[in-house]
């Protein structure tokens, strides 16, 4: 398949481009570079014949269009969106403008072209909201988003649900848990905590610590966008989950652990105005596909450890640099 990979040169993006190269699909990899962003995330694919790195924004209609028809593209992986959830709260427009406009100018350059082409979409499992302790969402549940992130991503599904019943668009959303892995960048808990225990500077948790999270980790993500690829059902939106929980402050704790010669401590700080206490999704649709998430949190955690021992402080202090 010929893949044009938007957020390509992200985390999530650039894991996802390397796992279609190797599996050789052409893939055409379109990032801004904004601050989430980093061209060192896929430079090591500069010798791929089927690799192309291409600079440029989502709202970009006339560029998006041009690579589409030079291209011969067939699917576009939607994977460019701001997600920082704590500056969503500070910037909220700039969110919007991004993550909803920027993804229905996509959208309008499907719908314009005389191409048939699958539309991906990355969404998020905060479009549901919190979850009392037993509860657990499917596919079909309410979406109602308590951060102005998630409302974005929850606005351009039902985007992407109007196109796919008015212009009929092939378009398949996935939902997914909060993934983790190396070059991710600094601004999520995994990746900011480790950095912060690399530097000796304390890990700062938004008010108790209780809420909790479930992880991924980007291998087991990665693997889904093949069966989205090749069993995926067009107008379906999937769950991407994990059975893995653990509280923010329990994952400090666990992270610590990992680093005997820090001197990091764990400092209780001012709260987000509104924070989630859980999230808990249903992926029994997915499971019927024949995907598991594979690797065990300890396992994908110690990956993650290591790589940015290795790498994080360097590539910490270029992608600074390209805000």
């Amino acid at each position: 398949m010929k893949v044009l990979v938007t957020g390509g040169a992200g985390f999530m993006g650039s894991w996802s481009v390397e796992h279609l190269v190797e599996n050789q699909h052409d893939v055409i990899c379109f990032d801004k570079l904004s601050y989430g962003g980093n061209y060192q995330n896929v430079s090591h694919l500069e010798s791929c014949s089927n690799f192309k790195f291409v600079k440029g924004d989502i709202k970009d209609a006339q560029l998006v269009s041009k690579l589409i028809e030079e291209n011969d593209i067939d699917t576009i992986l939607n994977l460019a969106a701001e997600s920082d959830v704590d500056r969503s709260f500070v910037e909220p427009l700039y969110f919007t403008e991004n993550n909803v406009l920027g993804t229905q100018s996509l959208l309008e350059v499907v719908r314009n072209s005389t191409r048939k082409i699958l539309f991906i979409q990355i969404s998020t499992d905060e479009v549901y909201g919190e979850q009392d302790e037993n509860a657990c969402i499917d596919e079909n549940g309410k979406l109602n988003p308590t951060n102005p992130y998630s409302a974005t991503k929850a606005a351009i599904d039902l985007i992407l649900s109007v196109y796919k019943l008015s212009y009929k668009l092939p378009i398949i959303i996935v939902r997914s848990n909060n993934v983790y892995g190396p070059r991710q960048y600094p601004e999520k808990i995994i990746p900011n905590f480790i950095v912060n225990l690399l530097k000796n500077q304390p890990l700062v948790i938004h008010g108790n610590g209780e809420n909790k999270r479930k992880y991924l980790y980007v291998k087991d993500f990665v693997r889904v966008i093949d069966l989205m690829l090749t069993r995926g059902k067009i107008g379906e939106t999937y769950n991407i989950g994990t059975d893995f929980e653990i509280s923010n402050l329990d994952l400090s704790k666990m992270l610590v652990d990992n680093f005997h010669n820090s001197q990091s401590e764990i400092i209780f700080g001012k709260d987000r105005l509104f924070n989630d206490s859980r999230y808990n999704i249903d992926f029994d649709k997915l499971k019927k596909l024949g995907w598991q998430p594979e690797i065990e949190f300890s396992q994908g955690l110690s990956e993650t450890i290591t790589w940015y021992k290795k790498f994080g402080l360097h590539w910490w202090t270029d992608i600074k640099d390209n805000k």
